[in-house]
């Protein structure tokens, strides 16, 4: 028996428990609404968790532990402003934000923003199914890189045979069990991530004799390791880095994948007390994960790869046992994510582009009973039939995340911010200005939407080389907020928008 056998028990066992969870939520999945909301029922502890650990995904564990390692204190920057978007987030845009989703019957955002600003020509669906499969796809392909590398890093598994096998994971408790599977699974996997954050950063910092013998010896290795300005200092690219880091936190305040969230929370409270779990749970992991690396760069100060520095705290610090939890915590981080996003980009292809966007067109033409307006007719008009559908089609994305992952093994934590900036860009800035400013209106919208995502790609492509590599969401996020601003009061005012924020806001303000 190989001498990894305790490893694979872990994993064994925490698999059994997913597919549990799938079976179990397979009931809940025979309609759109049960598919991608879970019924619209979900508690508090299992949304905030669930909202968390989505928002993290591989690059927590394995990105974020090898920015702590590079980085040292500086990556505290990150943290913060990941826990202040997170408050923010659920404590003012969810409750909005929810209230309309409801009173729309929204299954998808783009639902809620085609509702919202009475978009007719569907310019805003079209938009954002472009902007969520393109996205959707590279996050994907990203997760996918961190399971090939965590089982190559844990237990020797060449790293096309780890994408192949997270994958086959991942696509089966997903597409069975819709987003009911996911969020439960999601909150067992926060509670393996949280644990295995707060283990292994006490552990290494005690077998370094202490935080004081770990502030010395990151000192002696550089002092701007301890330096909230980090190397760089007071410079242009020291000041670049903070805003930077702060930024990550920008897409917590309204990413599609988190306002499904809200979307599937149960009612008001749940909200407010699922509010306080995801902040606490992004304390927790940040925290954890910082730490964690910077005390691996005092252990291991020369390794090749600083994203390993996690596995490799965990293979030497721990016995085998405890290293499968922390292989399990890493695939949890990956499964957090990828479920949601596969389950995104499913509903962006079922829901938005083929039910409401390609059927009603077909349906509005002309063909024989025996031809595609039949079949699509015969499709359409049963909700199971649709809830099928969509479990294919979570498959089949799931097979296209495989062939992109495939190729190449890439640093997570940028491909990561890449997809996250495009995705919060896109969405935020509208989503934010269309629950609080009266004056929002639909070419503002559109303009939103257009500027936020091409800025984030453009500046990542040609602005973030010669501007002291800031990040891109802060630029997008700018980019998206001004435009939506000037088009809308430079375009005529929309009558409803007055009322529906006043809807919104009252909503909000009800403690239960």
């Amino acid at each position: 028996m190989p001498d990894n056998w305790p490893i694979w028990a872990v994993l064994v066992s925490y698999l059994s428990v997913l597919f549990g969870l799938a079976i179990w939520s397979a009931r809940s999945t025979r309609d759109l609404t049960g598919y991608y909301l879970a019924g619209r029922r979900l508690p508090a502890m299992v949304v905030g968790f669930s909202a968390a650990s989505t928002g993290e995904s591989a690059w927590l564990l394995l990105g974020l532990t090898g920015m702590g390692y590079l980085l040292g204190a500086n990556a505290l920057w990150i943290v913060f402003g990941e826990v202040v978007a997170t408050a923010v987030a659920w404590a003012f845009v969810g409750p909005r934000f929810k209230a309309l989703a409801d009173r729309y019957q929204s299954i998808t955002v783009a639902d809620w923003l085609e509702e919202r600003f009475g978009d007719r020509r569907q310019i805003l669906r079209i938009l954002g199914v472009a902007v969520i499969l393109v996205m959707a796809g590279t996050y994907m392909a990203a997760q996918l890189t961190g399971s090939g590398k965590a089982f190559e890093s844990f237990l020797g598994v060449p790293y096309e045979w780890g994408v192949l096998l997270g994958a086959a994971i991942i696509l089966f408790y997903t597409s069975l069990g819709g987003l009911k599977a996911v969020a439960w699974s999601d909150l067992i996997q926060s509670v393996l991530m949280a644990s295995g954050l707060v283990v292994l950063p006490l552990v290494a910092i005690s077998t370094l004799g202490g935080v004081s013998a770990l502030a010395e010896r990151l000192a002696a290795m550089d002092p701007g390791l301890l330096r909230p300005l980090g190397v760089e200092g007071a410079s242009g690219r020291g000041i670049a880095d903070v805003f930077s880091h702060l930024g990550v936190g920008l897409a917590f305040l309204g990413a599609p994948q988190l306002l499904v969230r809200f979307m599937a929370s149960k009612d008001r409270r749940t909200l407010s007390d699922g509010g306080v779990v995801a902040a606490s749970a992004i304390i927790l992991f940040d925290l954890g994960a910082v730490s964690a690396g910077m005390a691996g760069r005092a252990l291991y100060p020369a390794i090749a790869d600083p994203e390993g520095i996690l596995p490799l705290l965990a293979t030497e610090l721990m016995p085998p046992v405890v290293t499968g939890l922390f292989l399990v915590a890493v695939l949890a981080a990956i499964m957090s994510t990828a479920d949601s996003v596969l389950l995104l980009a499913s509903s962006a292809v079922v829901r938005d582009l083929f039910g409401k966007l390609i059927a009603p067109r077909v349906l509005a033409g002309s063909g024989g009973e025996g031809g595609l307006r039949a079949r699509i007719a015969w499709l359409t008009g049963d909700e199971r039939r649709m809830a099928r559908l969509s479990k294919l089609v979570t498959l089949g994305l799931g097979l296209a995340g495989i062939a992109v992952a495939l190729p190449e093994v890439r640093v997570i934590f940028f491909f990561v911010l890449f997809s996250w900036s495009g995705l919060g860009c896109a969405f935020a800035p509208v989503a934010i200005l269309g629950i609080f400013w009266r004056r929002m209106n639909l070419p503002g919208a559109v303009a939103g939407m257009v500027a936020g995502f091409s800025a984030s790609v453009g500046w990542y492509l040609w602005g973030k080389p010669v501007f002291h590599e800031l990040y891109e969401m802060v630029v997008g996020f700018a980019a998206g907020f001004l435009a939506a601003i000037v088009v809308s009061l430079l375009t005529k005012e929309d009558p409803r928008g007055a009322a529906e924020i006043e809807t919104a806001a009252r909503w909000a303000a009800r403690s239960t």
